[in-house]
């Protein structure tokens, strides 16, 4: 939430102050019980924010909702529907994915309902400036871009308040929610996500971990302010798990630390990378080098914690297939990590990046060969751009 297919496109995140592990702090460090706790809860107003993806009648969102469109588009009308078009290519243009910006910045105020997230819209300088710009997502341009399209976007919410979007919700989703909240809840106990990370990481989390299920989130995981995500309430059990193994990472360090700076600075010299974030498919996000390696170095943590927790996919097949398989970064990092022996003893991961940097293993030659090895391909393979206008968007992680 995704992979940090979350906000993806803001500029990269600073880390907010934490207390430091030393790697043997980190792995002795790790408690008899759990330090992850879980709150498991669903959003009305997060979904109505999330829904108006598809309500744009952009592929990529509409193709999983075609029930639920059919039964509100016509109430909305063809003004509306335009409105919100050119909302979604106003974000767009600024590198913005409309559903999942708006939802990291109202996920600064109360978001249990359409009347409330209407409420943070109308008074957001208010309630929503102030949790914002203390995030670690704040974007001063990004603000500045949501309070001048405020009008329109209040048109579109009031609209979906009387075309009654809170009943057509409720209509979809029934009782699942409730019986999807319960069996989580008993699902979680016990597992230690928390704990796994801290020691990869370097750095002390909050030990609560909190889960948005929504209905109109599809395709995407979303990182939010805070340790809490958004996930579809229809995601099995491993699906989830592995989500928050992900979302918790971001961001893994940071950006202007002097090792990270100097890993770009070897990674901007690679011309596979380079290849990548400019021929993928910009509805997958990741559209700046810095977007992808604070990507990709989360994915490959949360490949560490997984497989820690039991719960993941095959890394070759994974990486193969996930996005049209442009996370080769990803399979490099991971291949150098457990080359290294990182997965078994921790460490401070803006530290290791910085040290590989220096000693050549994020040069292409390495980095390409690990790659390889862990995707199972040859070197001159390992992207092949996507054929123009296919969105094959893979399932969450």
């Amino acid at each position: 939430m995704n992979r940090r297919d979350c906000l993806l496109t803001l500029a990269a995140l600073p880390i907010a102050a934490a207390a430091t592990l030393s790697p043997r702090g980190a792995r002795a460090g790790v408690p008899s019980t759990p330090r992850t706790r879980w709150l498991v809860s669903a959003s009305e107003g997060l979904d109505a924010l999330c829904f108006l993806g598809p309500l744009s009648g952009d592929p990529f969102y509409a193709r999983y909702y075609s029930d639920e469109l059919a039964q509100i588009v016509p109430k909305l009308g063809a003004d509306i529907i335009g409105t919100l078009q050119q909302l979604k290519a106003s974000a767009g243009s600024r590198n913005v994915m409309l559903g999942p910006f708006l939802s990291v910045v109202f996920s600064a105020g109360s978001t249990a309902t359409l009347a409330q997230v209407r409420k943070a819209l109308d008074e957001a300088e208010q309630l929503l400036f102030p949790g914002f710009r203390a995030s670690a997502y704040w974007n001063e341009k990004s603000w500045a871009w949501m309070i001048d399209s405020r009008p329109a976007l209040q048109r579109v919410l009031a609209a979906l308040a009387a075309a009654d979007f809170p009943a057509l919700r409720q209509k979809v989703i029934g009782d699942r929610a409730e019986r999807r909240i319960a069996a989580l809840r008993q699902r979680l106990a016990g597992i230690d996500v928390i704990a796994e990370q801290e020691r990869l990481l370097g750095r002390r989390l909050e030990p609560a971990i909190t889960i948005e299920l929504l209905h109109f989130s599809k395709p995407h995981g979303i990182k939010v302010i805070g340790q809490r995500f958004l996930t579809h309430l229809d995601y099995a059990d491993e699906v989830v798990i592995r989500n928050a193994a992900h979302e918790m990472l971001h961001p893994p360090f940071d950006v202007e630390s002097p090792p990270i700076r100097a890993a770009l600075s070897v990674l901007e010299r690679d011309p596979l990378l380079a290849r990548i974030v400019t021929e993928h498919n910009p509805s997958f996000g990741y559209t700046t080098l810095e977007g992808l390696f604070n990507e990709d170095t989360a994915e490959a943590l949360d490949q560490l914690v997984s497989e820690r927790l039991g719960v993941a996919k095959p890394a070759g097949e994974r990486w193969r297939k996930h996005d049209d398989g442009m996370h080769v970064l990803a399979a490099g990092l991971y291949g150098l990590l457990k080359a290294e022996g990182y997965d078994k003893t921790g460490g401070v991961i803006q530290d290791w990046l910085g040290r590989a940097a220096k000693d050549g293993r994020l040069a292409p030659a390495s980095l390409h060969a690990a790659a390889a090895s862990v995707l199972k391909l040859p070197k001159e393979r390992l992207w092949t751009p996507p054929a123009q206008g296919v969105q094959t968007k893979s399932p969450p992680q």
